[in-house]
């Protein structure tokens, strides 16, 4: 290919759009264009990047024997009712672009498979002599995101490989769930990039065990949490650990304190000497359903530390009352909420700020249709620990000395629902402390068990005869995620680095002086020369000055830069290496030899020097 013929646009200035390094440059060296916000077209260099992606990812999906396929992207929202997805994907989260057909049938555009998947199962799928069976597609998905950002990391269309396996029992389902983490780790590796396997929360998509890769970057919008050691990594919506131990309460009798104008656990601790590993604070939430109702929360932690507002999603989705569907939002008890969500509650009888664990359920008798008329109360166990402590008096300006759970006379339910921090001993080790690191998820894997199978009837017949669900698992990559995580993680200040396995040509030749008929027939000759032996091969041959060759060049990334210059006319070239930027002088007749074996290396993950 020809750098004339190839459309090549590039930018010397950040545009305004870009925030973080890969975006600008992707931007900036002509691989995307952004048409809408969160919407960008693929040009012909990122192109070629993700067919190389893509051709990795098929390989390692194919080994493992799963077959490929193409599911519509148009879906239609009785699939998704009877997963009970529907709502919290239009109307909770709201990241379904969905409409109505001419018929007034709704219908969704995809931001996952798992509805069409195990519908087709349950058509295709009748006796455990056909299991397990993986399928797999790499496909556009769209999720109607509410900020769009960083380019192709948080868009609104995006392309992705998405797997789903179907098994007769959950020990098939595990051997497929390993296959797979050891396919992402070679995918990961032969794309060049250095990617950490962390436990995850398994969010929309559900399931009892999940794990996500994360690529290590410092734009990462997740937050890795990992011991030194090695043996445990998670993203912080999942991660647990040990926290600081508390600092006891004096011996001395429960008594009230007033703390006129204390609301604040900073403000209480300051104002009395308190450390807040005595106080447990008090949150006062609201969650509301798929079906409309509302539960009020009374979520009580340790003052030291911070609610894990995904843990706290699953605790109140797996105490749900049955139809009450998925959990559309929890958000603080407040004015606003109570005048969006049409909750007739008196908020003057209610002392935020001095609020304890057992704030009486009376407060909610009047409260209207669709609120449910009494709390449910959860607590950490950094709080329903402590023996003694300080918490709200449920009023005005007071709270309480040196009280116990007995006194108050509530047991809330205890779970983790704390945020595991930085700095926090390893539950594995306690020797052990976490350490945190910025991480571009690029991947997950799900073991979803029987949700979707029980719920779309997605049944086999068993050895013995008996219809049974499938179990099942599903697996991910982001495919121009990745893309751009390869840019994040390989950069410098002149532009990208491509590793060789994805870059969009390994080796661009320059010729520095076009109208000089020397480095021209060269230019030429090596070109040709790479071609034939295999090499993907890039020519600038425009009319441009040297540097703004060199300029684009650095700027676009291509691993292997032959520079045909001044040295041509007594056969010398100058080879330069992306990654470090290394020159050596070369004799053109040996040079395309050198480049194919190194290339060749390179490919299969071998490293060396200029």
């Amino acid at each position: 290919m020809r750098v004339s013929r190839l459309m090549l646009v590039t930018l010397r200035d950040d545009p305004a759009e870009a925030e973080i390094s890969s975006h600008k440059l992707l931007l900036r060296a002509g691989y995307i264009r952004r048409v809408a916000s969160g919407i960008y077209a693929y040009l012909p260099l990122l192109w070629r990047v993700l067919q190389k992606i893509s051709a990795i990812v098929r390989e390692e999906m194919n080994a493992t024997g799963a077959l490929e396929t193409l599911l519509p992207q148009l879906q239609p929202a009785d699939l998704w009712e009877r997963s009970g997805r529907w709502a919290g994907y239009t109307a909770g989260e709201g990241i379904m672009f969905h409409l109505d057909d001419r018929q007034g049938r709704q219908l969704g555009l995809g931001p996952t498979h798992e509805e069409v998947i195990t519908a087709l199962a349950a058509d295709l799928l009748r006796s455990y002599r056909q299991l397990p069976v993986t399928l797999y597609q790499i496909q556009t998905k769209f999720r109607d995101e509410i900020r769009p950002r960083f380019g192709l990391m948080r868009g609104r269309e995006f392309i992705m490989k998405d797997a789903y396996s179907f098994h007769g029992d959950e020990a098939s389902l595990q051997e497929t769930y390993a296959a797979m983490d050891g396919a992402y780790r070679r995918i990961f590796r032969r794309c060049g990039l250095r990617a950490v396997a962390v436990e995850a929360d398994s969010g929309a998509i559900g399931g009892s065990a999940s794990q996500e890769f994360m690529v290590t970057a410092e734009a990462g919008e997740d937050l890795i949490l990992a011991s030194p050691d090695g043996r445990y990594a998670a993203n912080q919506e999942r991660a647990v650990s040990l926290p600081p131990d508390p600092v006891p309460l004096p011996a001395g009798p429960a008594t009230a304190l007033d703390t006129p104008a204390k609301s604040s656990i900073e403000a209480l601790a300051t104002a009395h000497g308190l450390d807040p590993s005595q106080i447990v604070k008090v949150l006062l939430l609201l969650a509301r359903f798929a079906d409309g109702s509302v539960q009020p929360l009374l979520v009580s932690l340790r003052g030291d530390q911070q609610l894990n507002e995904v843990k706290l999603s699953n605790a109140v989705a797996a105490r749900a009352p049955q139809g009450a569907g998925a959990v559309l939002e929890i958000a603080p008890l407040d004015a606003e909420r109570c005048r969006d969500w049409r909750l007739d509650l008196d908020l003057s009888a209610i002392p935020f700020g001095y609020i304890g664990p057992d704030l009486s359920d009376g407060l909610l008798t009047h409260a209207g249709s669709g609120l449910r008329r009494s709390f449910l109360r959860l607590a950490d166990p950094t709080a329903a620990e402590l023996p003694r402590f300080v918490c709200g008096a449920n009023a005005p300006d007071r709270h309480r000395l040196g009280v116990s759970w007995s006194d108050l006379g509530e047991t809330p339910q205890v779970l983790d629902l704390r945020a595991a921090q930085p700095g926090d001993r390893c539950r594995h080790d306690p020797s052990q402390i976490l350490e945190a690191a910025r991480g571009i998820e690029v991947g997950h894997i799900f073991q979803l068990g029987r949700k979707y199978s029980d719920a779309l009837e997605a049944t086999f017949t068993n050895d013995a005869g008996f219809d049974e669900a499938l179990w099942m698992g599903c697996y991910g990559i982001g495919v121009s995620r990745l893309a751009q995580a390869a840019v994040e993680q390989n950069h410098d200040g002149d532009g990208m680095r491509w590793p060789v396995a994805i870059a969009p040509f390994e080796v661009i030749v320059v010729i520095a002086n076009v109208q000089e008929s020397s480095q021209r027939e060269l230019a030429e000759q090596l070109y040709g020369q790479l071609l034939d032996a295999g090499i993907e091969v890039l020519l600038d041959d425009r009319s441009e000055r040297a540097g703004v060759k060199f300029k684009d060049a650095d700027l676009i990334g291509i691993p292997w830069r032959l520079v045909v210059g001044r040295g041509a006319a007594t056969g010398q070239v100058e080879l330069v290496r992306r990654a470090d930027g290394e020159k050596a002088d070369r004799p053109a007749e040996a040079v395309v030899a050198e480049l194919v074996e190194r290339i060749r290396q390179e490919r299969s993950g071998v490293e060396f020097g200029v």
